[in-house]
């Protein structure tokens, strides 16, 4: 191809998460001299911010109305004609989606545009923790239908992708592993950003960074903040992060008594890294989680449950501690780290210079080019 790459974005909505993360990364990043991109969101739903207004002011964007997360026929068929007629207007080269809803409608849209390379992004997947057993059969046997049509699968990791292929959803040659890139911001003296949230600074904070949803597993967090409560360890928990489980995990915090701080979203996100001493993931699923890469990047060692490709981020035993499933488990790894002063501030430098080492938003940045112009060098030129 002798002019630029066109390129479509499409994802469900920009609610703050590793997706809009990674989203947003590239759709301000590629090279303009060899790229023209556009990118099209959907709404986020109730109880969700934006990430677009906390973090990602400037990122061009168009919104597809019904592009939002919940599935509706008429909605999903509106945003379908609206996606179709921005294929025919733009003509790109590539459609890449993010998000399970804006993958089958955005690569629906470009089969139906006849676009050439069709990109699909699993930031996770849906295979288990979310839905009933017939309703994950059904997403499994249109994920299938659709990897028959899509050029490229990208997953977040290689755990990731092994459960996608073990499920029968596309052909080995088809994936490549494409791990998160992220940039943070500059990250404040942790006495400074304990002053500015209000916190003591010789008292021991956990953070967690995150949805309040049953799959992020909420109340295996309050079970984790009683338990370290209950051993006379005087640690004050933060919950960054808002949803569904929001009032019934507040409500257990106040019933056992536990120190927990409930801060919802955040466009400060350094600050809140930087006042912690150790942040946790407590999840039953996971595609790569962005907050523990963000945590890495700020100097923090973490805690997580072995799901999706969170083993990924944290290196056990030296980044951090990866457990089994477990309230108990992960009690024990955060006594641990709390109890000794230089294991963990090890642990944290070695985190930051492995996360700006693999995880950057240069390098995905660069990634995706590359694949892009692998992609395209077959096309005609138009």
């Amino acid at each position: 191809m002798t002019s630029k790459i066109r390129v479509l974005r499409v994802v469900a909505r920009m609610n703050v998460g590793g997706p809009a993360v990674q989203v947003s990364a590239l759709a301000t990043g590629l090279d303009p001299s060899r790229f023209e991109s556009r990118l099209l969101v959907g709404s986020v739903g109730p109880g969700e911010a934006d990430h677009l207004d906390l973090r990602g002011r400037g990122v061009p964007h168009q919104r597809i109305t019904g592009l939002g997360r919940a599935p509706h026929p008429l909605d999903d068929a509106r945003a379908l004609g609206q996606i179709v007629r921005e294929v025919r207007r733009f003509r790109p080269h590539i459609v890449h989606t993010h998000t399970a809803k804006a993958g089958v409608l955005g690569r629906l849209a470009a089969m139906r545009g006849r676009v050439p390379i069709r990109v699909h992004h699993f930031h996770g997947h849906l295979l288990h923790g979310y839905f009933s057993p017939a309703k994950t059969r059904a997403v499994i046997e249109v994920e299938r239908l659709l990897a028959r049509s899509t050029t490229r699968l990208l997953t977040v990791g290689t755990r990731v992708r092994d459960e996608l292929i073990a499920a029968r959803i596309g052909r080995v040659g088809q994936y490549r592993v494409m791990p998160p890139g992220v940039d943070l911001g500059p990250v404040p003296p942790r006495d400074e950003a304990r002053r500015a949230l209000g916190l003591p600074a010789d008292v021991p904070v956990i953070a967690y960074v995150g949805r309040l949803i049953p799959v992020k597993r909420p109340d295996r967090l309050l079970e984790v903040a009683a338990a370290l409560s209950s051993r006379g360890r005087d640690v004050t928990t933060l919950v960054v992060g808002d949803g569904p489980l929001r009032a019934e995990t507040e409500a257990g915090a106040r019933a056992a008594d536990t120190p927990v701080r409930f801060l919802g979203w955040r466009s400060d996100i350094e600050a809140i890294y930087a006042a912690a001493d150790v942040v946790v993931l407590t999840s039953d699923n996971e595609g790569m989680p962005v907050s523990l890469i963000e945590a890495a990047l700020a100097g923090r060692p973490a805690v997580t449950t072995r799901v999706g490709s969170a083993p990924e981020v944290v290196v056990d035993g030296v980044t951090g501690f990866v457990t089994d499933a477990s309230a108990s488990a992960v009690v024990e790894a955060l006594e641990r780290l709390l109890a000794d002063d230089q294991e963990r501030a090890a642990m944290g430098v070695a985190a930051r210079e492995r996360a700006e080492r693999e995880f950057s938003a240069a390098r995905l940045i660069r990634d995706t080019e590359d694949l892009y112009e692998q992609l395209a060098c077959a096309l005609p030129a138009r």
